[in-house]
Parts: C-alpha cells; structure tokens; sequence
C-alpha cells in the first residue's frame, strides 16, 4: 500500500442544504463552500466583496489567533496579560509604521486600499457578529475573560511575525569579533560566497555590546505565552529578566537553520506528465494552530487557491489559473544596528555629520492590567528607532530596517502575484515584495519555469552589515537594490529550479554588497537534485515522497568516518557496525536513526568546545552543520598534536556517550531504540493557553503525539529536537496539467476552534505524510462539499 497517498471523501449534498447565512455589509450575495478538509472556496461577484469574505471567514476560523496578533500589532498585550508584556508593547510601537498609510496600502497592489479595507471590514463584521452571539466565542476567550476588538488596516499591515533580517546575528557577530577576533570568528562561522568585512569600527568600543541592546526588539518579535497570572490564579507579578538569550531569532541559535523551506520547479521535459509541476513546503514553527491557512478566492479578475498567513489577503503560495508559484527564504540583510555617541549636556541629541542632532519623540500610553497606564518615550534618530540608551557610557543604538519603509508587510505584496498571466507579470509582481528576502519559483502550463530572488536590500559600499557601525554619517546606505536586478533564471538547462535557503549566488553577481553572507547548509537542496538525477521521469508520488524524504547527507558524508575504528565497548561496537551498514534514511521505525542523531548531537558538542574559545561559547547556540563536518574531515591542531588520531578518539568517545545517553533514556534493549516514539523523535503540538488549564481542557487544546522521522537537515525537515519545533506543517504540489491535480495539507487543521472538526482533522494526514487534493474547479469543490456559508447584504 502506498505511503504517500491522498484521501478522497465525496460527500453528495444539496447545495441547498446545511448552508449558514450571515447579514453583513457585502454588496452583493458570496458563496463560501467549505469543502471536507476545511478549505473554504469563495465565490464573489465584485473584488471588494471577495476580500470582505476572505477576511469575515478566517476570523471566523482563526478568531482567537486574530485578536492575539491585533494585540501584538498595537501594542496591547499589556491591556489582557499585564506588565510582563509591557517591554514588548513599547517594542511594538517603537517600529510601527508611521508613514503615510494610503501609499502604504497601495504598494501591495494597486488597490491595495479597498482590498484591505474591504478584508478588516469583512473581520470586523464576523467579530461584531460573535459579540452577538457570545455564546459561540472560542473557548480561549472565556479562559481569559477578554473579547475580540475591532481591526483597522493598520492591524494588516504590522511587521511584528516576520522573517525581517539578521539584526541579532549582527549584535552576536559584533561581540565574537571583540572577544575572539575577526579572523577566529570568520573560522567558526560559516560565510559565502563572498569574504565579508568584519571589522569593527575604532569609534565603537566593542566592550559596551554585552549589553540587552536589543531587549525591546526581540521583546516585540517572541511569541505570546501565557502563565497562571493571565487568568487570575496567583498574583501578578514582574517576570525575572534574562540577559535576552533566551529567545533568539540569530542564525547563531541552534534552531533557526530549521525556520528555512524547500521549493522546486521542473520542466515538463523531467516529469511523465509532460507539464512542469511546482512543489513548495516552507518551514516555520510548528504550532496549534498553524501559521497557514488555505483559501480559494473566485471573482472578477481573480482565481487563486493556497496558502498564506490568515490575518493577510491574498494567498502567498499557491496558483492561479496561468502559474503556480512557491518560496523559500533568500537570505537579506535588511537590517543594521547603529551605535551612536551622545552629548553628554543633552541625552537626546546625538553626532552626525560633525553635528548634533536632536531625536525626534512620540509619546505613547499603554494601558496595563490591573494597573495605571503606562507612559513611554519613544526615541528616533535619522536612522530609525532607538533600541537602548547606555546613560553611563552616553551611547546610543538604534536599529536601521528597511521593512520599515513602505511595502515592508510581510508577503502581502503577493496580491500582485495573485493576478500574474506569465512568469514576466510575475517578475514584475516580484519588485513590489520588499519583505521577507525570499525565491520565488514559478511554473506554468505553457512548460515555462522561473525563479527570482526578492526583498528589499540596502547597497553598503565598504561595510558588511555583519556588524554594529557608526551612527555618525560614515556608514550610510547608498540605495536599496531593484528587486529585479536580484538573481534570477528563466528556463534553465538544467530542466529544473530548487531552492531550499542554501547559497545560489554566481560569483560573478554584480551586486555583492546587496545580497547575504549566511546561509542555510547546502544539504536539501544536494539531496533534491540527486533525487531528480535519477534518470526517469518525476510523478506526483515522486514530489510527496521527495517532500517528505528523510536521507541524511550529513551522516552518509560523517559516517565512513568510523571506517576502520574499533571500540572496546560490545555495545558501543555494535552500534558502529550498525551505523556503517545503515542506509542513513532517519526513519520512524530505525534504531540506526536513534544512535546517529544522539551521535551526530554529541559530536556537535564537542567539537564546539574544540573549537570555539570559552569566552564566545555563550553567543553561540550550535555550529552549522557544514562547519562540524569540515572540522572532522580536515582536523586541525586545535584537536591536539596528532589532529586525526584525536579526531578518531572523538568520533568513538562521542559514540560511547551517545550509547549511554540513549540507555539511559531508553533502556538497554536496542530492539526498543526505535527513532519515532513518544519518548524520543516526536511531534506534540501544544496550545499557547494549555499549561495554565486543567488537564481536560488541555487535552482538548493540544494535539497529538505523533512519532516523526527526520531532522533539521532532512528534506523533509523536522527540526534537530527530539520534540519538533519546526518544519512544513503547510505543503503544496502542483501539477500544471490540471490545476485540480493538486495536493496539500494544512496541520493541525484549518480552523483555530478546538470545538470545529476541521481543527485537528489535518493531523494524522500529516503525521503520516500524507496529503489531500486541493480542489479548483467548482464541479471538483461541489463533489467535496463540507457546508456551505452564504453571505447576504444587510
């Protein structure tokens, strides 16, 4: 029986039946059929009706997730949760927008305004209905004792959720380089293609960077957590604070190569279709319910199925009746962090351009629980907002993003990408999406595929942006590069395109300064080609199995390593000759699995503590894979005078203490070592509101376990946890012989109601890795029909 297969429920229902109607401000009628796997199809005669119903049924499925991003979009998550959440409101209105809001709106589509205003009015009709209807608010509502509150476009358009640059790995570069040098940084972290600027200006005093500088920013990106407090169980009290290591979004942090994806384009010429077909699985933090949300929005000038975030209109990844497109992360640096000296007469003025320059200020009032509210001061120099104020050094830091700028919202230029007729409408779509830096992969019936890299990028002249500068006037931004001018191709020789966040720069680009230094580990994109040099022709069932692929190049490339080596230990022993006869696929029922990945994490280890000088162990959370197997393969001195007898030591001793580690976890039957399992390689999805309830309530929140296969590395990608934090819980695979020879799969499910079916409904499908057809036509929609919403002018 195949694994990778697709689940077809028919449901033949009259149309007529079982359908909902909701009076609101449309000015025609829409039709909204939901069909078995909770993908709602809408029908609209008009475009702002269409995006009213876009926005009024994902509240309705998504309310809860609505109103925590509206709060961490305003600046209010103090108002529901108190002053522990107040750091990260003052963050939130330090990099709010404050432009001019109609060319703001504009930029995603040239009626970007009516078509978000018409989405917010959509929300806001849903959310005025549920005050009606009380009754039917989620349960996580009557948790917190709160109510959902009205959006304004303003609420659309925040830049709090999205992937913006590499701001902390500016900070963290900037410290290894005072601590350990230039030079032994550039050795342990891994920079291309080109050699990048590492210098630390003479004017910053690299002793004053230990500091929390950016406290407010990573305050304004973490996610909402909740505690016992939030619903009135103990006291509120002030949360202790870290040094801001906790949460990181660094490249330098263990997890963040996982928050990448894979996509790929291959020309008919390569599959048994005849027709290229699209396959795209971004990566991102697992959770309940899920970053994405499927939509099909029909109306005039507008046909378009797939995926994207639920708050934002459009859909981001999916196709329409001309294309189907998809997107990984292209690696940006968007952002730079300025440090600036201060006046020591006037604490608000600063030097630049052999002059002081006065800050300019907004006074905000937050409002708090349980208490008065808040006044803030927040302070802008001519580069952006000021992060922290060191009183006694008199120094200042501010952040430089250009996500700031207008079109700076996160894949809502996808709008213009929704109607493209061509891969040339699609590049030209593609200059308007400034955030995140991505590749976008396009295919089409008409046998074409393309690829073109976007983001807005800053021109630096002679600086790296790897590190923190001078505020002063000499670390200016020339421009920001013509998206277009980024790289791109259009039917290449290969027959194919894959990107999986990997570095796909020719040396010979002629914008080096406009592109980034870091990049994830070249491997998903190697095994993804090996895969289409097979020889034959690619099948659907070839795009899901490859989707889901499991194979280790890192452990088929380390592995050999214990070739000829022999432990004293049997069980150890053993383990090695497992491991060499072992096909390096980490699957769920593998024991070899369960052995290399606690292996492959104590080499991890120890070659950390080899390499990397003790005073700069704390700015890094885990060397890339890339950088570990370069430094096994080609040891040096710093394993000591015999580099590869020592190194062979290490490789047994790290085997020895993964054996024990997993004995100990396990128990010392090897028959129970199996890799998927509750207690080792798994997937638990838990609820932000499920550890402050009782045990019944959260078993209804959460949802699973499911044992997994895989890791970080894997095409299929599981995250380098034994409990998976991220990966693709959306999927997509088009076909562009038929658009309704399309599969996805949206986990946990669609909707964010643990009381609605289609809630975790997507689950066991995905745990499985499995998929379903994601339907085009109406006859196809209608064969699948779940229920029916209509939507009537008031």
């Amino acid at each position: 029986m195949c694994k990778f297969c697709f689940v077809l429920v028919f449901i033949n229902l009259n149309l007529g039946l079982f359908a909902q109607s909701f009076n609101v401000d449309v000015s025609d009628s829409v039709e909204i059929l939901i069909d078995h796997w909770g993908v709602p199809h809408i029908y609209a005669k008009n475009e702002a009706d269409l995006f009213f119903a876009q926005g009024f049924n994902a509240a309705r499925d998504r309310l809860f997730q609505f109103e925590i991003w509206r709060r961490q979009a305003t600046g209010t998550v103090a108002e529901i949760l108190g002053r522990k959440e107040l750091k990260r409101d003052i963050g939130t209105r330090l990099f709010k927008f404050r432009g001019n809001i109609d060319e703001e709106l504009n930029h995603y589509h040239p009626k970007g305004k009516i078509i978000i205003e018409s989405f917010v009015a959509g929300v806001n009709n849903y959310i005025d209905w549920i005050l009606r209807n009380p009754e039917r608010l989620p349960v996580e509502f009557r948790i917190l004792k709160i109510e959902p509150q009205p959006w304004t476009p303003e609420v659309v358009i925040s830049r709090h959720q999205g992937l913006l640059g590499n701001i902390e790995d500016e900070l963290d570069i900037g410290r290894l380089v005072h601590l350990i040098g230039k030079e032994k940084t550039k050795e342990i972290l891994w920079f291309h293609p080109f050699e990048p600027n590492l210098k630390i200006d003479k004017k910053i005093d690299g002793g004053h960077l230990f500091n929390d500088i950016l406290e407010l920013y990573k305050a304004y990106r973490k996610p909402v957590k909740f505690d016992l407090t939030d619903i009135g169980l103990i006291e509120d009290r002030l949360d202790v604070h870290t040094d801001g290591l906790g949460y990181r979004r660094s490249i330098l942090a263990d997890e963040t190569m996982g928050l990448g994806s894979n996509n790929w384009a291959l020309s008919g010429s390569r599959t048994q279709s005849g027709y290229p077909i699209l396959a795209n699985d971004p990566h991102r933090t697992v959770a309940v319910p899920s970053l994405r949300y499927m939509s099909h929005l029909v109306g005039p000038g507008w046909n378009v199925i797939g995926g994207g975030e639920p708050e934002i209109p459009g859909i981001s990844i999916g196709h329409n009746e001309y294309g189907a497109w998809g997107l990984t992360v292209f690696a940006t640096d968007a952002e730079d962090l300025y440090v600036y000296r201060l006046n020591p007469e006037d604490a608000n003025a600063y030097w630049h351009d052999d002059h002081w320059v006065s800050m300019q200020t907004i006074e905000e009032e937050i409002p708090v629980k349980n208490s008065d509210p808040e006044r803030a001061i927040l302070h802008y120099t001519i580069h952006g907002p000021v992060v922290y104020v060191d009183s006694v050094a008199n120094i200042a830091y501010a952040v430089r993003c250009g996500w700031l700028e207008p079109g700076g919202s996160p894949y809502l230029a996808s709008l213009r990408m929704n109607q493209s007729i061509d891969f040339e409408s699609f590049r030209e779509a593609c200059n308007f999406s400034h955030i995140p830096g991505e590749n976008m992969v396009w295919a089409d019936p008409a046998g074409n595929i393309g690829w073109q890299a976007v983001g807005i990028a800053p021109i630096r002249n002679h600086f790296s942006g790897l590190v923190p500068i001078p505020g002063d006037g000499s670390h200016e931004w020339q421009d920001y590069l013509e998206i277009k001018k980024k790289p791109n191709s259009f039917n290449p020789p290969s027959d194919y395109i894959i990107t999986a966040n990997e570095n796909l720069i020719d040396l010979n680009y002629p914008y080096p300064e406009a592109v980034g230094y870091e990049w994830s580990d070249p491997v998903r994109g190697d095994r993804i080609a090996e895969y289409f040099e097979q020889g034959r022709k690619m099948t659907m069932t070839d795009m899901m199995q490859l989707q889901n692929d499991h194979l280790s190049i890192t452990a088929r490339t380390i592995i050999p390593l214990l070739n000829d080596l022999r432990s004293p230990d049997v069980v150890v022993e053993k383990a090695r000759k497992m491991l060499i006869d072992w096909d390096f696929i980490l699957d769920i029922s593998s024991i070899e699995a369960t052995i290399y990945y606690q292996w492959e994490r104590e080499l991890k280890d120890r070659i950390k503590q080899i390499k990397v000088p003790e005073a700069a162990i704390k700015y890094i959370g885990s060397l890339q894979n890339k950088k570990v197997v370069d430094f096994l393969i080609f040891p040096d001195g710093d394993f000591g005078n015999n580099p590869i007898q020592a190194r062979d030591q290490v490789l047994l001793d790290c085997l020895a203490s993964a054996v024990a580690k997993i004995t100990g976890k396990l128990g010392s039957d090897m028959n129970n070592w199996k890799y998927g399992q509750a207690d080792f390689k798994h997937v638990m999805l838990t609820h932000a509101l499920s550890e402050v309830v009782d045990s019944t309530t959260s078993a209804r929140l959460n949802v699973g376990p499911a044992p997994r296969g895989g890791n970080g590395t894997t095409v299929g990608s599981t995250s380098n946890n034994l409990r998976q934090s991220t990966g693709a819980t959306f999927k997509i695979i088009v076909d562009t012989e038929d658009w309704n020879h399309t599969l996805a799969i949206n986990a946990p499910g669609q909707s964010g109601n643990p009381d609605d079916r289609h809630y975790r409904d997507l689950f066991d499908l995905w745990s499985k890795d499995k998929y379903f057809p994601l339907y085009f036509s109406r006859s196809k929609v209608e064969s699948v029909l779940d229920k029916k919403l209509v939507l009537v002018p008031k």
